[in-house]
């Protein structure tokens, strides 16, 4: 409850109650002077509190006289009764919003609770109230003599009842809470959206309303993801026994634990589960930031997995009774595919030195990998000895400012990146995401070495070519000497010292 509400509450608390106890303050001097003063001048006078005085004898009787002062005097209680009530109600009310009010995330339970015990209350004070303005009349023998009737009214309310109790029990247990997740057996799977007195209502994966009495809730096993909790997912696998378990365990864990939404408190845990008939099985658990989106979160898992398996070369087991009858497309003959390879490596100003017979010998090491939309490729900071250029979709390059990535620039087909790596082993200085499913060229430190110890001077050819783009990238305009740049010397002997070079 805000302070600006509290305050409005508060305020009508005192204006109402003050009203109440003026009236009920001013109804005992009312009544006196219709005793005293207003019902003498039809000739009734009262010998005491409405009690008729006996008539003179030479007066004729009034017959209707008695039943016209015991109506005023029965007004004039329920008047007080209802007054009373009046405030009590005002009070239990005030006080109930104080104590349950500021309950953000129990708003729902806390409401089934204030709602009982204002009930208990408003029967305990009417019982006081009433007997004390009727103290002749035994409120015992009559609540005895109406047992039949509640015996009635218990038969017609007792699915009503029912729901009340079991929700006094749940709140009283709280097994969830409003924004948790819970799985119901046989009934359904969803976040919890309200609790009341009469049932709970959930929201399911399928943007349905799943509305489930207190009273059928209370007999059902309920599975719990609480909100806020870091809560475990299990996603299974299955891979050829030709495949090197710890490779797997590795790749599996990388591709996991940089998924969105997977907790970076809790590493993720990938485990043999069973020696199958076809293959390994495997399982991969992994803790949730937000629990409520599990199955995006399970999809997800599974396309990185995937993914993660093409590039590595690892390859999922088959059922060994099933026949797995698998049409591949054509290929392009292995000379085509080098030829491919060679047309964009000699699009790369950094490999413009290397001979036609070199830069073939490049394209024959080249690897090709594929990357998931949002996968990262490269991470800043990270130690590197390999580049990528790319020949199908498009990255994104992000660099920290603050304590946010921003994208700085986004590289196309023909594009390349990490060429610093490659060539001097120095630290990632961005991070590379694929936009789209991307496909580059990856050129590693062993396939570039062989043609560095073959041909020395590419290697200054090629600081040369580096230190111009380096230049041009931080858009400097320094005058250049006619012998040899310091950066030029800085990156040379970077290179030499990385590939271990004379």
């Amino acid at each position: 409850m805000s302070a600006s509400e509290l305050q409005r509450k508060a305020l009508f608390f005192i204006v109402f109650g003050s009203i109440v106890v003026a009236v009920l303050a001013t109804v005992p001097f009312f009544e006196h002077w219709i005793q005293s003063v207003f019902l003498p001048q039809f000739g009734w006078n009262f010998s005491g509190p409405w009690q008729l005085a006996p008539p003179e004898a030479s007066a004729p009787p009034d017959m209707m006289a008695p039943t016209y002062v015991a109506l005023l005097e029965h007004f004039f209680r329920l008047l007080k009764i209802i007054l009373a009530m009046a405030l009590v109600i005002t009070v239990v009310r005030f006080v109930t919003h104080v104590l349950f009010g500021r309950a953000q995330g129990k708003r729902e339970i806390g409401s089934l609770i204030r709602t009982v015990l204002s009930i208990v209350i408003y029967i305990i004070a009417f019982a006081i109230i009433f007997q004390a303005q009727y103290p002749s009349v035994n409120l015992g023998s009559l609540f005895a003599g109406s047992a039949i009737f509640g015996i009635v009214v218990g038969l017609a309310l007792q699915d009503t009842l029912g729901n009340l109790f079991a929700g006094i029990a749940l709140q009283a247990d709280q097994p969830f809470l409003v924004g948790d997740v819970v799985n119901i057996p046989n009934r359904g799977t969803g976040v919890v959206e309200s609790v009341s007195w009469r049932g709970v209502k959930i929201r399911t994966f399928q943007n349905k309303l799943l509305l489930i009495s207190n009273s059928v809730l209370g007999k059902e096993s309920i599975e719990v993801g609480p909100k806020g909790n870091l809560n475990a997912r299990i996603v299974n696998f299955s891979t050829l026994y030709a495949n090197s378990p710890a490779k797997t365990v590795q790749v599996v864990r990388d591709a996991v634990r940089v998924a969105e939404n997977v907790s970076q408190k809790i590493r993720p845990i990938v485990r043999i589960r069973n020696l199958g008939e076809g293959g390994l099985e495997w399982e991969v658990k992994y803790w949730l930031d937000d629990y409520s989106k599990y199955n995006d979160t399970d999809a997800l898992v599974r396309q990185r997995i995937w993914y993660a398996f093409q590039r590595e070369k690892i390859e999922f087991s088959y059922p060994t009774r099933t026949i797995h009858v698998e049409t591949k497309p054509q290929e392009a003959a292995f000379d085509d595919r080098i030829n491919t390879v060679t047309e964009r490596l000699n699009n790369i100003t950094i490999f413009a030195p290397l001979s036609d017979e070199e830069t073939a010998r490049l394209a024959k090491s080249a690897r090709i990998r594929v990357y998931a939309p949002g996968e990262a490729i490269v991470r800043m900071g990270q130690e590197g000895n390999s580049m990528f250029v790319i020949t199908r979709g498009s990255v994104d390059v992000q660099v920290l400012q603050g304590t946010s990535m921003k994208v700085v620039n986004r590289l196309r087909e023909n594009d390349f990146f990490g060429e610093m790596s490659l060539l001097t082993g120095e630290p990632r200085t961005a991070t590379v995401v694929a936009a789209e499913e991307t496909e580059v060229l990856r050129i590693n430190k062993t396939a570039i070495k062989p043609i560095f110890e073959a041909n020395p001077e590419l290697v200054k050819a090629i600081s040369e070519m580096v230190e111009e783009r380096r230049e041009l990238l931080r858009n400097l305009n320094e005058e250049s000497s006619e012998t040899e740049k310091p950066g030029e010397r800085r990156v040379l002997s970077s290179i030499k010292r990385f590939f271990g070079l004379r």
